[in-house]
């Protein structure tokens, strides 16, 4: 399989660089998958589990928004918050979302919107988390 360069940045550090086989990003507008190849494209990165392959293994990683690039055969992505899901401390995941949800009361219209959408977010991050959990 053909690979590509991928690099992985948070403002605190590079969480990944490399040649990957293939990078599945959790977009605004949908999930999609990077191969080697790839047309250009810019897309927002929602919150969620970017995965990673690489010689037939998966990393997976929880970005917290951002960006992604694909041109000239690389991808990079720009995230405002990345962390490996085996570092991730479900417990203070658990309790972010609770904050979450107590804080909604206090929003309104859009903003409410947007507060759905995000906790929707962390939520099936949870998911994943937890699923995670028990293998």
């Amino acid at each position: 399989m053909a690979t590509f360069h991928f690099d992985l940045v948070s403002p605190e550090k590079l969480a990944f660089s490399g040649d990957v086989d293939q990078v599945d990003v959790p977009g605004m507008e949908g999930d999609f998958g990077v191969l080697a190849g790839h047309a250009p494209v810019v897309a927002a990165v929602r919150p969620g589990i970017l995965t990673i392959t690489t010689g037939g293994t998966h990393q997976k990683m929880i970005v917290l928004g951002g960006l992604a690039e694909v041109s000239d055969n690389r991808l990079t992505v720009l995230a405002d918050v990345v962390t490996s899901v085996q570092e991730v401390d479900r417990a203070q995941f658990a309790e972010t979302i609770a904050e979450m949800e107590e804080k909604l009361a206090e929003k309104e219209g859009s903003e409410l919107d947007h507060a759905i959408e995000r906790l929707d977010h962390f939520k099936s991050i949870q998911n994943i988390l937890n699923a995670t959990a028990m293998h």
